[in-house]
């Protein structure tokens, strides 16, 4: 099985100018879980330090899956993780 890393982003609008809408890239596939977790991570951490107004956040997930086993956003210093049995959002506690 192997594991995607998507980055989602919704570029900050210029003033006046409508909302562009969600892009999203696929950053790498990966066959182990961790690894693609470890890119997320350091992609995540990488676009907290930056100066930028985008909303962002990074999945890992099983390509063609609708649940991530992994998220982080632009905006928080967490990291979550999927509960499968309740379908909610869990913090990864340090």
């Amino acid at each position: 099985m192997a594991f995607e890393v998507v980055e989602f982003c919704e570029p900050a609008p210029e003033p006046g100018q409508p909302f562009s809408g969600t892009t999203q890239r696929v950053l790498g596939a990966y066959d182990d879980e961790k690894d693609a977790i470890a890119i997320g991570r350091m992609r995540w951490r990488e676009m907290r330090a930056a100066d930028t107004a985008d909303v962002m956040w990074w999945i890992v997930r099983v390509p063609g899956e609708s649940l991530a086993r992994w998220v982080a956003d632009r905006s928080s210093a967490d990291e979550q993780v999927l509960d499968l049995r309740t379908n909610e959002l869990v913090r990864i506690k340090r």
